[in-house]
């Protein structure tokens, strides 16, 4: 029997984290709001709280059931709050750190799909100090030579598109690498694939993975950017999306192995584009999956006829399980 099949006890006291200091408090705030509100539609105790000095504190004085972090960006997903919730014996929902610090980390995450069999486009990690060592307009001219034309720039460690440039010549590979070192020390490059862009989330609520229903993306302008993400209206989903059996059938499984190879576990979304050769490129895995009004995951959810709050609920039944029998 699934730790799922066990009722979560109603009165069972759920914080969920959300805000922070990144540069995706806005979205961290509007994913915990919607997430708080579906928990407790179904019926759960629920706190908010954003991550300040008062933080530890109250969960030690105070101690919760089970955390749901909805932190986005580099404090929320690089691990380290999921330190501090291990040192203080808090059960929460989601990934481990160490694999969190693989999944957040892009060229890590790349290279672990790779192994696993997974394709990944092209593409070089260069920290700032190498262009400011080596002369920037060398490196970059090895990256066109190596990689090709067109490009996207992206931080090494960012979501929600921050810092991300699509590249289509070489005279604007400059600017896309200032832009990118905006949001960190660290930028990707890699050969632009185009074609059709889909989000995969995943979710184990104690079967094992599963692949939720796919979502394909159509920005306006071609580009899923910050704007495109979070401005209502300015992006069509499709959900399921129009794809084959056979297409949407390796989707799922590119999903899964990622989420499996990483080492993930509960939910994650897997960012991936399908060529015009219908062959399937893995971009990036989120740990913390941005679940606002405008984000994908909650569309999928819905596709796959299941609640946010009652899943959001099946998962920290699984921690508190998980937990207990540690």
């Amino acid at each position: 029997m699934s730790t799922a099949s066990t009722p979560l006890d109603p009165h069972t006291r759920i914080v969920v984290l959300a805000g922070g200091l990144s540069h995706e408090r806005d979205v961290s705030l509007r994913s915990g709001r919607r997430v708080a509100e579906a928990l407790r539609d179904a019926g759960l105790a629920v706190d908010e709280r954003d991550v300040d000095a008062g933080l530890l504190p109250a969960l030690r004085d105070d101690r919760p059931d089970c955390v749901v972090p909805l932190l986005h960006g580099e404090t929320g997903e690089d691990g380290a709050l999921r330190e501090v919730l291990e040192l203080l014996g808090v059960p929460y929902v989601g990934a481990r750190p160490a694999a969190c610090r693989a999944a957040f980390d892009k060229p890590v995450a790349k290279a672990v799909v790779a192994r696993a069999g997974l394709s990944t486009p092209d593409s070089v990690a260069l920290p700032h100090e190498t262009f400011r060592e080596l002369g920037a307009a060398a490196v970059m001219d090895a990256i066109v030579a190596r990689i090709g034309l067109p490009l996207i720039v992206k931080p090494a460690k960012s979501g929600s598109a921050l810092g991300c440039t699509v590249v289509r010549d070489a005279s604007a590979l400059p600017g896309a690498m200032v832009n990118a070192f905006a949001y960190g020390d660290t930028a990707l490059v890699e050969r632009l694939i185009e074609g059709t862009e889909v989000a995969v989330p995943v979710v184990d609520t104690g079967g094992g993975p599963r692949a939720l229903p796919i979502v394909s993306i159509l920005a306006d302008g071609g580009v899923y950017d910050y704007t495109a993400r979070y401005t209502a209206g300015s992006t069509e989903f499709v959900v399921p999306a129009k794809l084959d059996d056979d297409l949407a059938a390796e989707c799922a499984r590119v999903a899964v192995t990622a989420h499996e190879a990483l080492g993930l576990r509960d939910l994650s979304r897997s960012d991936l584009m399908i060529d015009a050769d219908g062959k399937v490129w893995f971009l990036e895995v989120n740990v913390a999956p941005g679940l606002t009004e405008t984000s994908t995951v909650p569309l999928s959810v819905q596709a796959a006829g299941l609640d946010l709050g009652r899943l959001v609920a099946d998962l920290v039944r699984i921690a508190v399980a998980r937990s207990s029998s540690d």
